[in-house]
């Protein structure tokens, strides 16, 4: 019996519209199961999808993910809010395709991190000198705020803000960008986002790390005790999303501005 379980954006709406799906999934026999589910069904934006991804990371890539857009945001979503019954026919139907999309992964302290968008350290208390190495070759020296590395569905978010190329969808690539770095006579590098492929390991060293933090997407952590991190593709999960329709990537994109 397929298990499933939903998860809802804070407003009454999203709410709502999982309760109809609940009992409309329950009167087909499936069964809610909120602790080990076959399908996550996610009613709300972005940020609501990138949390649900967290919170079932363990049982990644077994179960898939299905989105309905009730948020101010819905790149990773397929169905609006007035199209619940779209939505429960394609799924109860099984008429749909999974399409899967790379997290990164690093590991500090003896903990594993995984993002579904991006990885950065930033250090808005003091300059933070980084040492880049891209597959143990070394590239540059950097100086400013930090470093970002996301995926391609990460390349609209943060990314996208510090000035950084999105990647189409269907590109298996990462991009490495800068954080308000710092150009002057003494202080150079490459002052470009660098797209790189899914096999590149990203290293990232300095003396200290003293006030700086790790994020992973919404998450962040204190690093001040470490010397070194390397971020890279995981090779043991894979986001699995369900797709019941097309919708042009170039006319999501549009959305956005």
């Amino acid at each position: 019996m397929e298990k499933f379980a939903i998860i809802t954006r804070f407003d009454d709406q999203s709410k709502q519209i999982g309760d109809k799906i609940k009992q409309v999934l329950l009167s087909h026999q499936y069964e809610y199961n909120q602790e080990n589910p076959d399908t996550v069904f996610v009613v709300g934006g972005d940020g609501t999808y990138i949390k649900a991804i967290h919170k079932y990371m363990e049982l990644i890539p077994d179960v898939k993910f299905l989105g309905l857009h009730t948020g101010t945001l819905g790149f990773f979503t397929d169905y609006h809010d007035n199209e619940v019954d779209e939505l429960l026919k394609m799924y109860l139907s099984e008429k749909y395709e999974i399409s899967e999309y790379p997290l990164l992964v690093t590991e500090v302290n003896g903990n594993i991190y995984h993002a579904v968008n991006e990885i950065r350290v930033e250090n808005i208390a003091r300059t933070q000198i980084l040492d880049v190495h891209l597959s143990d070759e070394y590239l540059e020296t950097f100086r400013g705020t930090g470093m970002c590395v996301c995926t391609q569905l990460g390349s609209t978010a943060y990314n996208r803000s510090l000035g950084g190329a999105v990647i189409q969808d269907g590109l298996d690539l990462i991009e490495l960008s800068e954080i308000a770095g710092i150009h002057h006579s003494k202080s150079r590098s490459l002052y470009a986002p660098i797209v790189l492929s899914k096999d590149t390991t990203v290293k990232l060293s300095s003396e200290s790390f003293e006030k700086a933090i790790l994020g992973v997407d919404s998450d962040v952590y204190p690093i001040d005790d470490i010397k070194e991190f390397e971020i890279r593709v995981c090779d043991q999960k894979r986001v699995r999303m369900i797709k019941g329709k097309k919708i042009s990537y170039f006319k999501k994109l549009n959305s956005l501005f």
